[in-house]
């Protein structure tokens, strides 16, 4: 009896450790699923109405799947871009941040001076497939702090200024060139702004929204240095852009342009982004928007002593320093921001550009672009548009930068309500900001 017990407490034994062993190698030998996060939020970054910002993404992960078996890439789906950065904040504290994220702009500078975002330029160094020369440069500089790159463009959008067709060729004027300057612009907006009904206020005008750090920009000036140690505010490129602001002002004797003047037909130039181009030209939001007059875009004016420039502005995309899948990572940041295919996608799911010169400067984006529109819409070249890309001003990265300037555009704002001298205003202003910058 004791040797039959003993004979089956073995083979029970025995059984156990073949299920044991069995077990094991089913586990090591199975796939595993490595799983990638990544952060973005819904909706458009460039404050227009978006109901495809999933399709860029989806694409691109069914394709980084098929290309990596055995790997799953998982979004949160429904942060809004609003509560974005409050999400992310909020992952990083717990220790939880994505792999891969998508950096606004207010972000960026924190995030890669705090140790957030990991230092690309080993990986970059280290991959010879990749050439940052096919980034438009100034896309790619948005992703530099301390001249080192954190994160890569995703998508850009530079300001252009549109133009009222309709209204100039009521005036008897032609279509302003992409060289125009400002000596042009002031030309058209004085003889457009009258009172066209004779009450004795104005009803039309040349331009609204148009500021003075458009003006800086166009002019070739900066208002702040790059680290953020210092502004220019009394530079006379500065200076005599704001000088300009005034100019335009003084043509509408105290009245006050706004957007819903443009909206209506009453003025001749408004600048507005890349985005809302695409957005505004195409049905529904042409009709609702725009449709009682004829517009297009071309190049901002050039200042005395500069160039046709605006400001472009870049959504970036970076590795977080914690990441433990950095190849993976690698190789996913540069799926979505360097590949052609999926740049291309833009032009189709999105309303701003591709951040890589030959998608944004080819047929194929004009003919995106051509089928969003009606018969006989005229089409922004990929040429022209490529240029307004590359020369654009792009903004500083430092961590004071939107409380800096924010103060800084309120003063000016102060200065040109102020009979007083510029020049002075300007010097004095430069110290306070200066010493803003330097606590």
């Amino acid at each position: 009896m004791k040797i039959l017990r003993k004979r089956r407490d073995e083979s029970i034994l025995i059984l156990f450790f073949l299920m044991l062993i069995m077990g094991m190698a089913y586990w090591f030998t199975k796939p595993h699923t490595e799983v990638l996060e990544f952060g973005m939020f819904t909706g458009s970054n460039w404050n227009v109405a978006n109901a495809n910002s999933f399709v860029i993404i989806d694409k691109a992960i069914a394709r980084f799947e098929e290309e990596h078996p055995g790997v799953k890439v998982h979004y949160y789906s429904g942060v809004p871009r609003d509560e974005y950065s409050e999400w992310l904040s909020r992952k990083i504290l717990a220790g939880e941040e994505p792999d891969v994220f998508m950096v606004l702009g207010s972000d960026f500078d924190q995030f890669s001076s705090i140790g957030i975002m990991k230092n690309l330029e080993e990986l970059i160094e280290a991959d010879e497939t990749f050439d940052e020369e096919k980034y438009f440069s100034s896309a790619l500089s948005t992703g530099k702090y301390s001249n080192v790159q954190y994160a890569l463009p995703y998508e850009t959008v530079p300001t252009l200024m549109f133009v009222n067709q309709t209204l100039l060729i009521k005036e008897g004027i032609e279509m302003p060139g992409s060289d125009w300057n400002w000596e042009d612009m002031y030309a058209i907006c004085s003889q457009v702004t009258r009172d066209l009904d004779g009450d004795g206020i104005l009803d039309q005008f040349g331009i609204c929204n148009y500021d003075w750090q458009d003006a800086v920009y166009s002019n070739g000036g900066k208002i702040f240095q790059a680290n953020g140690k210092n502004c220019f505010l009394a530079d006379e490129s500065v200076i005599d852009a704001v000088k300009y602001i005034r100019q335009l002002n003084e043509l509408y004797q105290g009245q006050k342009v706004v957007r819903e003047d443009f909206n209506e037909g009453n003025v001749a130039f408004m600048p507005l982004t890349f985005a809302e181009y695409r957005t505004y030209k195409t049905y529904p939001y042409r009709i609702k928007r725009y449709a009682n007059f004829k517009w297009d875009c071309i190049t901002m004016p050039a200042g005395t002593d500069g160039d046709n420039v605006s400001q472009v502005d870049t959504l970036l995309m970076g590795i977080s320093a914690n990441t433990r899948k950095e190849e993976l990572a690698w190789e996913f940041l540069k799926l979505l921001t360097y590949d052609e295919e999926i740049q291309t996608q833009i032009f189709s799911h999105s309303q701003g550009a591709s951040v890589l010169r030959a998608v944004t400067q080819s047929a194929e984006m004009e003919e995106i672009v051509q089928a969003e529109m009606e018969e006989g819409e005229t089409v922004i070249s990929g040429r022209l548009l490529g240029k307004v890309i590359e020369e654009g001003y792009t903004a500083p990265q430092f961590k004071k930068y939107e409380q800096a300037l924010s103060l800084t555009d309120s003063e000016v704002g102060e200065i040109l309500e102020d009979d007083a001298t510029i020049e002075s205003d300007m010097k004095i202003l430069q110290r306070t900001i200066n010493s803003y910058l330097q606590q």
